[in-house]
């Protein structure tokens, strides 16, 4: 038996690109992008009328979550229960939505990150701002279309007589796009709404004056300036940073605590109390002794400093660097259009405009659908009327004839519709006070016809008539004192505070050891170095007792100062690491010179042949791993002394074994630059340079002690001398220690 086969033929990557764009679409328009109109996906606007049809009203009792969540899936959204329910209890958080559209009852999970309870046990019913959304689904202001299987009908979008996109926000990741759109103060939007009504041209500048910016449920601190808020509206795009509010407390005697009170938007309080603990732990958090999450109700988290001493601005700038406290929210006003399948980034006046709209079609839709209810009421009354005034003659009609209707259509010229209404009268409703009502009844139907139709004849009252829906909405919502302040407050960018690296570092005194072949390490403590280990063919070249708070400068034989921090050496019991791991020091050159950074203590540079300058250390730190050039040397010269400049008397000796002293102030003050000669030599270099007090005499290395020589006479010249030979006993190495 032979079977008939359609068999199309289809390149495979233009197959695949065709049912991957219709997934993507799918994704984008069924799933992921809220509707600008009504501001919700899919899934929420199934919710919501979902429990509509359950009647959940805000006056009504609450149903358990299951038996929404089973009719949602059943009837209009065949996806996952738990994706429909994680959708549901997102509209109930209070700390996830400006203004909630669902009312939880039970576990709907907390701003720690904890779940809300299991569908079986929660139970929910709908806001006054849900309500608000749905207000004229029974008088034809939107579409309706066939559910997934046909069986039933749902919305194609909600009215929206609250404006949900703007006040609650949205996010989702659809394919290949996104959207994140901040909660708004809904009074801020209503204003801007009605503003936009009388001035149409408006730019989002002056919008902005109503919409100050994002006004998160949580509350805390939007901290940009007015221009790039400004920026981010007008494009749909931007980073505003937040911050979480906090507050000191005094506790007497000096000392203090912070309190955290308000958290970012979307940040875990209990995320980052595990991240603070885990930086305390690690000792990257110096100035903060301890945190505590006193919290019930409210946000309570404190943070205790290490010292009353330290400055409570300084603690929490660094707190704001490395935790959560401060962190950035992405705007992304992805939205699909009006026509409800063009996904496309509006700014805020596209974003209100296109709401403005929707609202005028909804007008005008429901306005037509009430005149059409009215004109056909008062065709029904007007027959009444008709048989009131001629009842004995209907009453002979309807006694004698077995087919009264056309009699009564032709004897008193009634169309259709009013004949049949008389006929299925009631005799109760012949009395004389029922007729009474039906002309007051159609006078009354009568004057509001005539509203509607000069309604729908003036556009200009059209805009009058939405915006006093938005005034209404607006009073709504501002009677609910929580519900309509402003939570998050918009402050200009903060002034940049310069955390000192040192303040990051838990003061400790540690050893620094620098082997001549460049191995560095630090030891706890100011030890001694007699018992320091050293690898194969390696040994002490420089030592230096300093705390981990303080800055270590390194001279190297290129004339380069490296500036690291003391806590970032590496410590232990090894033998610590290369230097050239730390700095850009390149292979042919060697430190010889190390010591902890005062900035306003005057060093002496000098090189081998004996040329230098005096420099403040502050001109030595380096801010890069290349170092900073100071000391510029002549071919074949070399780096070799960095001593404090601490007395008034300069001493200098050659490898000539000359010595020479004079004033200090013969050697200039230099940023930069090759020096002055110190000392004249024939042959040879510069061994060795200190400064001493002249008062308190020459005091040099001698056997196992010092000797000071008092009368220097001598000795004393000028910068640029020879000088003369050492006194009798001075070291044989040249050296002054």
């Amino acid at each position: 038996m032979e079977t008939e086969q359609n068999i199309i033929e289809e390149h495979l990557a233009s197959a695949l690109s065709k049912r991957y764009l219709d997934y993507a679409i799918s994704t984008i328009v069924s799933r992921s992008l809220p509707d600008v109109r009504d501001g919700l996906k899919p899934v929420h606007r199934r919710l919501l009328w979902a429990m509509r049809t359950l009647h959940l009203d805000p006056k009504s009792g609450f149903k358990k979550c299951a038996r929404v969540v089973g009719d949602v899936i059943g009837k209009y959204h065949p996806h996952g229960d738990v994706a429909v329910y994680d959708a549901m209890v997102r509209l109930a958080q209070d700390f996830a939505v400006r203004y909630p559209l669902v009312e939880g009852q039970g576990n709907f999970g907390n701003i720690d990150g904890d779940r809300a309870a299991a569908m079986r046990y929660t139970e929910a019913r709908l806001t006054p701002a849900a309500m608000a959304l749905m207000q004229g689904l029974d008088d034809n202001a939107v579409d309706f279309v066939p559910t997934y299987d046909g069986s039933d009908i749902e919305p194609a979008l909600m009215p929206a007589a609250f404006p949900n996109l703007l006040a609650n926000g949205a996010s989702g990741i659809a394919v290949g796009m996104a959207t994140n759109i901040p909660p708004h103060n809904i009074s801020e939007v209503c204003d801007a709404l009605i503003y936009l009504i009388s001035h149409p041209d408006a730019e989002t500048a002056r919008l902005m004056d109503f919409v100050h910016g994002p006004d998160f449920p949580t509350g805390g601190f939007v901290t940009e300036d007015p221009a790039t808020l400004i920026r981010a509206y007008e494009t749909g795009r931007g980073a505003l940073r937040m911050r979480a509010k906090w507050e000191k407390e005094d506790l007497g005697h000096g000392q203090y605590q912070i309190v955290i009170t308000e958290m970012p938007y979307q940040i875990s309080k209990s995320d980052v109390v595990m991240k603070i603990a885990k930086l305390l732990n690690d000792k990257k958090l110096p100035l903060l002794a301890d945190v505590r999450d006193e919290s019930t109700q409210d946000v309570r988290l404190v943070l205790e400093p290490k010292s009353r001493l330290v400055d409570a601005q300084l603690l929490m700038e660094h707190m704001f660097q490395l935790t959560d406290l401060q962190t950035t929210f992405h705007l992304n006003m992805n939205v699909l259009d009006a026509d409800g399948t063009t996904p496309r980034v509006m700014g805020l006046k596209a974003v209100l405009q296109a709401f403005l709209n929707h609202r005028h079609v909804v007008l005008k839709r429901c306005s037509a659908f009430r005149l059409d209810k009215i004109k056909r009421r008062m065709e029904l009354l007007q027959g009444f009327l008709i048989a009131y005034l001629n009842l004995d003659k209907v009453i002979e009609i309807i006694r004698n004839n077995d087919e009264p209707k056309p009699l009564l259509m032709d004897e008193f010229k009634l169309t259709d519709l009013q004949s049949e209404a008389i006929l299925n009268m009631r005799l109760r409703a012949l009395r004389k006070l029922e007729e009474m009502q039906i002309k007051a009844e159609f006078e009354e139907l009568n004057k509001e016809r005539m509203d509607l139709e000069r309604l729908l004849n003036d556009e200009a009252l059209q805009w009058k008539t939405i915006a006093e829906q938005l005034s209404q909405t607006k009073k709504l919502f501002s009677q609910h004192t929580d519900l309509g302040r402003r939570r998050t407050q918009i402050v200009a960018a903060p002034q940049s505070v310069n955390v000192p690296t040192e303040a990051l570092f838990e003061k400790e005194p540690i050893t620094i050891i620098l082997s001549k072949k460049g191995w560095i390490r630090s030891l706890k403590g100011h030890t001694g170095v007699a018992d320091v280990r050293f690898k194969d063919g390696d040994d002490l070249q420089l030592a230096l007792h300093a705390q981990t708070t303080d800055k270590i400068v390194l001279f190297a034989t290129d004339g380069r100062f490296y500036t690291m921090m003391g806590g970032k050496i590496v410590g232990g019991r090894g033998f610590g690491e290369p230097i050239r791991l730390t700095i850009d020091l390149p292979e042919d050159e060697h430190i010889v010179a190390m010591f902890a950074a005062e900035p306003e203590k005057m060093m002496c540079v000098a090189s081998a042949a004996g040329k230098g300058f005096l420099v403040q250390q502050k001109h030595l730190m380096a801010q890069t791993k290349t170092g900073k050039v100071v000391l510029t040397l002549d071919s074949g010269d070399s780096a070799r002394f960095c001593v404090p400049a601490t007395g008034d008397t300069v001493a200098v000796i050659g490898q000539n074994r000359k010595l020479l002293m004079f004033p200090k102030e013969e050697i200039p003050q230099m940023v930069r630059g090759r020096g002055v000669r110190l000392q004249k030599y024939q042959g040879g270099g510069l061994s060795d340079i200190m400064f001493f007090n002249k008062a308190e005499g020459f005091g040099y290395a001698f056997g196992n002690g010092t000797r000071v020589e008092n009368d220097i006479s001598m000795w004393l010249g000028h910068r640029a001398g020879v000088g003369k030979m050492p006194p009798t006993g001075f070291s044989r190495n040249n050296r002054f220690k």
